[in-house]
């Protein structure tokens, strides 16, 4: 059985723009991490064995946005929701939960061992000490997205 790998910015691009119905920019950017005023939202993915093998991690922003986008939510209560509230309402939790379910499709390709949505942490969420530790491994892609009337924000993927 081989490793998880990657997607590519492109296939990132195509899967958001298609679950959320609008064109999504998306580019290199820089790695997402948090920190006491960046809170991040943590999606972990779990091999048939239950081992971890991959995250992703979205900054406030993008987590807002991509599922505020999915959702139909108005973009000004996402938009509070990041630069006045600091922290996602259930719904935009229970709608970003969608999201990077939804994103789990793009590391089962063909080799690779099938990779399903374990948990979410949403942002400002304690994570667990190995999660936490892996969230600056170099495996990594990087990027910034901007979902069209809602925002920009960014997102990693990161492999253990």
């Amino acid at each position: 059985m081989t490793t998880v790998v990657l997607p590519a910015a492109k296939d990132v691009k195509d899967m958001l723009s298609g679950l959320v119905g609008k064109p999504v920019a998306v580019n290199p950017g820089p790695p997402v991490t948090p920190t006491e005023k960046s809170p991040v939202s943590v999606a972990v993915y779990v091999d048939p064995g239950m081992a971890i093998n991959a995250l992703c991690v979205m900054d406030l922003a993008a987590s807002a946005y991509t599922a505020g986008a999915l959702a139909l939510l108005p973009p000004g209560g996402c938009q509070d929701a990041v630069e006045e509230d600091g922290e996602l309402t259930s719904l935009l939790v229970e709608a970003l939960h969608e999201v990077v379910n939804v994103l789990s499709a793009m590391l089962n390709v063909p080799g690779a061992p099938h990779s399903k949505l374990h948990k979410l942490y949403a942002p400002g969420e304690d994570l667990p000490g190995d999660v936490a530790g892996m969230l600056a491994n170099f495996n990594r892609i990087d990027l910034a997205i901007e979902v069209p009337g809602y925002g920009k924000g960014g997102l990693s993927l990161v492999l253990p």
